[in-house]
């Protein structure tokens, strides 16, 4: 039987996503649970593998709200931020296959035990929904011309999910919680400020695999995005992002395992210059 491990954020780091690679049991999958890229050193080669292993099988990737900048960068609708590293595949010459092949990436994936996604799910959401509204953005992602999706994402508001929403502001909350999630009040309204650990909330909010009506509570739910949280392994909860690109590490987690320990897989992360 095929070992399926869940990896958390790469965000460029390719030379530990080797490595990792090289720890797994012959004839594994990855899911990555997306932020593929940048702030590491090798954005484009790590896309480079990713698009080839994809092509042969051995991977999946999920997206992540770094991932979506890079769309939006091609796109020429945002400029540079003071920490990217995506130049190198923006200058490259199969940028076109590249953009290609990640718009085309999801934003969700399940198997119906497991639910995959980069940073969370609102707590209106059961798994339908939630793999639902997913197609909803890959969608508009996948549209010939998607500039409009991608001009008009980001913004925090509206920051609460109604099934009546329609148009740019459904698409904008569906792609806030999937790409951005980390805390929101027990209602759902999401709180976007604030990225540190679960200590220190921010007022009336709660981690949102916390909030205690939450329809995915019994499903088993990894995720990453959060590195100021870490290595989380709950029953039904796992997070993965263990801070590779800051000096962290890389950690995978095989997804067949159940409760709430997991078989982990970690090597040593890479030493951004400009990590605190």
């Amino acid at each position: 039987m095929t070992k399926i491990y869940a990896v958390g954020d790469l965000q460029g780091c390719s030379t530990q996503l080797d490595e990792l690679v090289s720890l797994l049991p012959e004839g594994s999958k990855l899911i990555c649970l997306g932020d593929l890229v940048n702030r590491g050193p090798d954005s484009l080669g790590t896309l480079r593998r990713l698009k080839s292993w994809q092509e042969a099988g051995k991977v999946e990737c999920i997206l992540g709200n770094h991932d979506l900048n890079l769309l939006a960068r091609d796109a020429g609708l945002r400029g540079p931020k003071a920490l990217d590293t995506l130049d190198d595949i923006l200058n490259a010459p199969d940028r076109a296959e590249l953009i290609d092949w990640l718009r085309y990436r999801p934003m969700a994936l399940s198997n119906g035990k497991a639910l995959f996604v980069h940073a969370g799910v609102l707590p209106q959401w059961d798994l339908q929904q939630t793999l639902e509204c997913a197609k909803e953005v890959e969608k508009a992602l996948r549209k010939k011309n998607n500039r409009d999706f991608l001009a008009n994402m980001y913004g925090n508001t509206p920051n609460q999910w109604k099934s009546s929403l329609k148009g740019v502001d459904r698409l904008r909350v569906m792609t806030n919680a999937f790409t951005r999630l980390r805390f929101c009040t027990p209602q759902g309204e999401m709180e976007f400020d604030s990225s540190e650990g679960v200590a220190t909330p921010p007022l009336g909010c709660v981690p949102w695999f916390n909030v205690p009506t939450r329809k995915t509570r019994n499903i088993q739910i990894f995720f990453g995005h959060w590195s100021t949280l870490g290595l989380l392994v709950r029953k039904n909860t796992v997070c993965l992002d263990t801070g590779c690109v800051w000096g962290g590490k890389l950690t995978a987690a095989e997804i067949h395992s159940r409760g709430p320990k997991l078989d982990l897989l970690t090597v040593d992360g890479y030493d951004h210059p400009m990590r605190m």
